[in-house]
């Protein structure tokens, strides 16, 4: 997953005001205590942070 297509994921999924919010002020314990863009800046792939967010936003797994 590239970040562009991460972010028209989180777009369409939180609406692009709350993408943003969810995105540098969740904090998810799976990513070791990092918010997302902390994850993805340290490295992690694009596609396990997507998926985290997933799970901890309840997204039904058909939009994952």
């Amino acid at each position: 997953m590239r970040l562009q297509e991460f972010w028209s994921r989180m777009e369409g999924q939180f609406g692009s005001m709350r993408s943003q919010s969810v995105a540098r002020d969740h904090v998810f314990g799976q990513l070791g205590g990092l918010t997302a863009i902390e994850a993805i800046d340290a490295g992690v792939p694009v596609r396990k942070v997507w998926l985290e967010i997933c799970k901890e936003y309840d997204v039904p797994p058909k939009e994952r």
